[in-house]
């Protein structure tokens, strides 16, 4: 489904991204691991098309996406879960979820896609008239998924979706994200509780200063020993 190859990246003459090379198959949870700094945001922005890497390229079903704009990546497909939430805070639970259909669906059908994300959340339709400012983190976090599920996607990418949540919350984020991919949607999952995002995984990709070194399924990277080490505090 998604193919990234060979990117490399910069932020004016700073390089972040060293030939990086990762593989989405259709109905995979893929996680992205790796410490704070090492490219995982970058790549995912990478991949919305939010920044343009120097060389290597981006397909999604086939087609390149690295040169197209970031509305167009979403009308392909790909939805961007982004870190810290990025709520529009003076709009109401709806209007921001609303706003996540704004170029795929009208009428009677943003009305059915609401609907859909008030099963898998029904707190928000609890709060749907509510500002998100009043939220608590955990409900704030459903609303940043709901909104991105609003645009019906094949590939969903979710950046740090457990951070700064409660443990109970965060099994409650992570069994969603388990249950879309029941449901047909693929997944790319940036996140640094690493124990999580592996044990949810089908595979995963290491990321370290810019560099993927390694990969393999989510059970193969929780016994590398590079991994329990530098990741899991063993």
């Amino acid at each position: 489904m998604l193919k990234v190859h060979n990117l490399n990246v910069f932020y004016g003459k700073l390089q972040v991204l060293w030939d990086v090379s990762l593989h989405v198959e259709e109905g995979e949870i893929v996680a992205l691991i790796g410490a704070n700094g090492a490219g995982k945001t970058t790549l995912l922005n990478t991949i919305s098309s939010f920044h343009h890497p120097a060389s290597g390229t981006v397909e999604f079903l086939g087609k390149r996406i690295d040169k197209i704009a970031p509305h167009s990546v979403v009308a392909l497909g790909i939805s961007h879960i982004p870190e810290g939430k990025k709520l529009f805070p003076d709009m109401t639970v709806r209007e921001n979820l609303e706003l996540g259909a704004y170029a795929s669906a009208k009428g009677k059908e943003v009305d059915a896609r609401l609907d859909e994300v008030y099963q898998i959340f029904p707190a928000l339709k609890q709060k749907k008239n509510e500002l998100p400012r009043r939220l608590s983190g955990g409900v704030q976090q459903m609303l940043a998924m709901g909104r991105g599920l609003m645009s019906r996607p094949k590939l969903c990418m979710f950046d740090e979706p457990s951070s700064g949540l409660a443990p109970i919350v965060i099994k409650e984020v992570l069994n969603v994200i388990k249950a879309l991919r029941d449901q047909g949607t693929t997944t790319l999952l940036v996140e640094q509780n690493t124990q999580h995002a592996l044990g949810i995984a089908d595979r995963g990709y290491v990321l370290e200063n810019g560099r993927i070194t390694l990969e393999g399924t989510g059970a193969e990277l929780l016994q590398n020993e590079h991994v329990k080490v530098a990741y899991l505090g063993l």
